[in-house]
């Protein structure tokens, strides 16, 4: 299937639409990941159209970030996203989405934006969901697809178009990684051989934590299988979980599947990448709730989020991965 390629809003508005619009928005750069939301687009969009668009938005890099340096491969996009099921590429200077110079009125990604990646990254977020909302507006979707290795950015997004009534579906998808587990990303060209063995620290993290996490809640789960105190204590030793027996007490007695657990497992993964050849430099390592980014407490129940940005090298790269707290008890 082959793209065809617009860099006006009036050519995208020119054409005849039939059924359902979707939109997965880019700056390029299109890796496996891309793809994956490309053709998740096509399954929902149907006999409708695919649009992806590919601009690079220099109201979200700070000051010192990589705007000059970030890869701009549109010959290669248009093929990645036309092979997945894309049946526009919409590729805009930006004159033609800023055309009045940088905008004097922009979103302001409110409390949340200032958390996380906006503590690193001040003013990103404003300059992310000024630009998602100029073109939602121009491409007028039905439904937009965003990945949610950009968990935040992901949060925020679907916060804006709820408060201000876009009337749009959002859709989130899941991390595409890479046979090591490096969760895929535009930056990951820029790691040498030694600094990407580092930065496989991330990924590890993260399964480190969901690791001890669904360790505890299974601990959980058979403690309330059977009494409490010494019955539930040789029960689980009858099945030879003796260290598992002997928390069960401290364990009962604890929150479910335990967040500072979770924290402490992922830690002592990036203490050690700390000490590597080429060192891990960590910005976060939290534990949120995803709905405002804020950390959770020990006796959060529901859904959280685990997650890290490190740089290695030069490279800066963030990654994260759901959980849920709290089974019945």
């Amino acid at each position: 299937m082959t793209a065809t390629v617009l860099r006006t809003a009036d050519e995208l508005h020119a054409r005849v639409r039939t059924g359902r619009r979707a939109v997965v928005m880019t700056m390029g750069a299109l890796h496996e990941g891309h793809a994956t939301l490309v053709r998740t687009a096509r399954s929902i969009a149907g006999d409708g159209e695919v649009v992806v668009t590919v601009f690079v938005n220099p109201l979200q890099f700070g000051a010192g970030e990589d705007l000059d340096r970030y890869p701009r491969t549109l010959d290669a996009d248009v093929k990645i996203a036309g092979l997945a099921g894309a049946d526009v590429v919409f590729a805009p200077s930006v004159d033609e989405v800023y055309p009045g110079g940088e905008p004097q009125v922009r979103i302001s990604a409110g409390p949340m934006g200032g958390r996380l990646e906006g503590s690193t990254r001040p003013g990103h977020f404003d300059g992310m969901l000024t630009v998602v909302a100029k073109l939602l507006h121009l491409t007028r979707p039905d439904v937009a697809l965003f990945g949610q290795k950009d968990a935040q950015q992901l949060a925020l997004i679907r916060r804006m178009v709820r408060d201000l009534n876009f009337g749009m579906e959002i859709v989130g998808v899941p991390t595409v990684r890479e046979a090591d587990g490096l969760a895929l990303s535009s930056r990951n060209r820029y790691l040498s051989a030694t600094e990407r063995r580092t930065a496989l620290a991330l990924s590890q993290a993260l399964f480190a934590g969901s690791d001890r996490h669904a360790a505890q809640e299974a601990l959980r789960a058979r403690a309330r299988e059977v009494p409490a105190t010494h019955a539930r204590a040789e029960a689980l030793s009858a099945i030879g979980e003796s260290r598992a027996a002997a928390d069960t007490h401290a364990v009962a007695k604890a929150a479910p599947g335990g967040p500072a657990a979770v924290r402490a497992a992922a830690r002592l993964v990036l203490d050690d990448a700390a000490r590597l050849n080429p060192p891990l430099a960590l910005d976060y390592l939290a534990l949120v709730d995803p709905s405002d980014f804020t950390e959770i407490p020990d006796d959060h129940t529901g859904e959280a989020v685990l997650a890290v940005a490190a740089r290695v090298g030069t490279t800066r790269l963030i990654d994260n991965i759901p959980l849920t707290f709290g089974a019945a008890s």
